[in-house]
């Protein structure tokens, strides 16, 4: 009986551990101290390293497609501002051109929305686009820009088109989850 009832407290405590933990249902959060940024993503997903590209990069084990990345590259003038370089859509249009379906890539990047929030004393733009591959495979893509401390940080998360009814309301969580310091 006493083990039964020990058994039965170890059990409790350790979910209530869990449970003070965890971020959000499903989600875990990733911090990165050195280059001053976090975000949430989901439970199953694991980093991967990538030499000559992204910061951070992270994706699903099962559908390998499903990702999530972090690119950080300097401003032209340091002291500039999110709204400097422009609105939501204009700095969306940009990027879509130059990151997401840069010419010669095969891609092309539609812009669906464009929004600007603001998060602590750091302007965000949540940017979401429709893409498409060369091997006419639909993805869907969502993105977050800031600017801090002379770089510009983009996080970027994608899916195929045919996970997006299912995965887009987590994906939507990581992205609104970015922070930059």
């Amino acid at each position: 009986m006493f083990k039964r009832i020990l058994a039965m407290a170890l059990v409790c405590f350790s979910l209530s551990l869990t449970g003070c933990i965890s971020v959000g249902v499903g989600l875990n959060s990733f911090v990165d101290t050195a280059d001053g940024y976090e975000f949430v993503y989901p439970n199953g997903w694991t980093q991967v390293s990538v030499s000559n590209g992204p910061d951070t990069v992270l994706h699903d084990m099962i559908e390998q497609s499903e990702n999530v990345s972090v690119v950080i590259n300097p401003v032209s003038n340091p002291s500039q501002t999110l709204s400097e370089i422009g609105t939501p859509t204009e700095v969306g249009y940009t990027l879509s051109k130059k990151a997401i379906a840069p010419e010669g890539s095969g891609r092309t990047a539609e812009l669906i929305n464009a929004e600007s929030y603001e998060k602590g004393s750091n302007l965000y733009y949540w940017l979401e686009y429709a893409v498409q591959l060369p091997n006419q495979q639909k993805r869907h893509d969502f993105a977050s820009v800031t600017i801090s401390r002379g770089n510009l940080y983009t996080l970027n998360v994608s899916t195929t088109e045919k996970r997006w009814e299912k995965a887009q309301q987590l994906l939507k969580q990581v992205v609104q989850s970015f922070k930059v310091y």
